[in-house]
């Protein structure tokens, strides 16, 4: 890894303030960064991959969101704490440590993969509306889209925090829908809790699928900024490196709020393949494409009830990641390029940073009025998305690991194991997407 010097503690990009003794929080003020990181995870491209894997293969899939919890756990928790120690997020601490050649590359596929699902989210997010209420789909796309882009340029962080922590409520959706149907909770439990996989193309894509969706290297780059981003709106609050002091609270504080944060995604997960399994696979209805098709297969077989709950689900899922999409996207460009950035800056302030997320959000939204084809959004996001984790997993387990980085807060124990653990089994996903696609 390349070894320059670190950036002295004053760089524009890092927050600054004093070391006065910070104020305890309470249990929502804990929750910030991993509950919106995980909540975003189980976006509408999100909902359409565990709506079609529950669809096609029922209650033998569930397995595999308790296989991917403590993964995911450590991978985010790695992020968060690489933020909160060096005051700096994942693509400044690229940029720093690790060569130019590696870490462009990089950065292009992840903004590449985002800007595509975007589209994909944006427009599901238009397709659900339009189920609900009718009316054009497309205008309801360039709403939400618009609303959501200015609403992150106009509206300083702290403020916005708090709606997207409010929005994580929405994923409760899919909880009330599974209490709308009638489930074998015998059948589940097994398939919840007696691992098996078919060894066939379709059952590997599944597999493939499933862990691209929860393992995406977006939220890696989102959570280590959203720990900059929460040390700038609590000035009394310091990088770790600068201020050991704190480093039980907040250490204790980021493992709370991720562990939380992943264990909502991936019940929230649960109860989506859990709903498609229990009406659309036991109805032998095996093929779903889009998040809006399962809703509106949902109707028939479900109610009304289900088919609104799960509806509602897709726009309110929407509108947490979008900006979650979008900023992180924004974060890597411009910590990679040394721009100012941050959510809390004035558009003025960090105009570099804004024009890349109004660009991404932007392409996203015309992406939506070229006709998307969804499938073919999420099958090139899924394999940009295996290109790019599996390059910044090493990386981010040795920045994460690096005791020069670091210091005594490094990455060591079972947290590094279950790391390298994650990148392993994200390399095999990887090879096995680019074989199934080279066939």
């Amino acid at each position: 890894m390349h070894a320059s010097p670190p950036e002295s503690p004053a760089a524009a990009d890092e927050p600054s303030g004093t070391l006065a003794e910070p104020p305890p929080r309470n249990f929502l003020q804990t929750l910030g960064p991993g509950l919106i990181t995980g909540a975003s995870d189980d976006d509408p491209s999100g909902i359409a991959t565990y709506s079609q894997v529950g669809a096609q293969f029922g209650y033998s899939i569930l397995w595999t969101m308790l296989f991917s919890y403590p993964l995911m756990v450590a991978v985010q928790e790695i992020s968060a704490r690489l933020g909160r120690v060096t005051g700096r997020g994942l693509g400044a601490n690229l940029r720093q440590h690790a060569p130019a050649f590696v870490v462009y590359p990089i950065v292009l596929l992840l903004l590449a993969a985002n800007i595509l699902n975007l589209g994909a989210d944006i427009s599901a997010m238009g397709a659900a509306l339009q189920l609900l209420l009718g009316g054009p789909a497309m205008l309801y796309a360039a709403i939400f889209a618009i609303g959501s882009l200015l609403l992150q340029i106009f509206l300083p962080y702290t403020t916005y925090a708090r709606f997207l922590k409010w929005l994580c409520l929405s994923l409760f959706a899919y909880v009330g829908t599974v209490f709308a149907l009638q489930i074998p909770w015998g059948e589940a439990l097994r398939g919840t809790l007696l691992p098996s996989l078919r060894l066939d193309a379709d059952a590997l894509m599944a597999l493939v699928a499933i862990l691209g969706t929860t393992i995406s290297p977006y939220l890696f780059f989102w959570q280590a900024s959203a720990e900059v981003e929460d040390l700038r709106s609590h000035p009394e609050e310091q990088p770790l490196c600068r201020a050991p002091e704190q480093a039980p609270e907040q250490l204790a504080r980021i493992r709370l709020d991720t562990r939380l944060g992943m264990a909502a995604s991936n019940l929230i997960a649960y109860f989506i393949i859990l709903t498609t399994a229990a009406t659309l696979h036991a109805h032998g209805k095996t093929h779903i494409e889009t998040a809006a098709q399962a809703a509106e297969a949902l109707r028939p077989v479900a109610g009304e009830a289900a088919f609104l709950l799960f509806g509602l689900g897709i726009i309110g899922t929407g509108l947490l990641a979008v900006p979650v999409l979008a900023g992180s996207a924004a974060f890597a460009v411009g910590e990679v390029l040394r721009w100012r950035t941050g959510l809390e800056r004035k558009p003025r302030e960090a105009a570099g940073f804004y024009g890349v997320l109004a660009v991404a959000t932007l392409v996203g939204l015309g992406l939506t009025f070229m006709r998307l084809d969804p499938i073919r959004a999420l099958f090139w996001s899924a394999v940009l998305n295996g290109l790019v984790a599996v390059p910044v997993l090493v990386l981010l387990l040795r920045l994460g690991s690096s005791a020069r980085l670091m210091g005594e807060f490094r990455v060591t124990g079972g947290l590094r194991v279950v790391g390298w653990l994650a990148t392993g089994v994200m390399a095999l996903a990887a090879a096995a997407l680019l074989v199934s696609w080279l066939r």
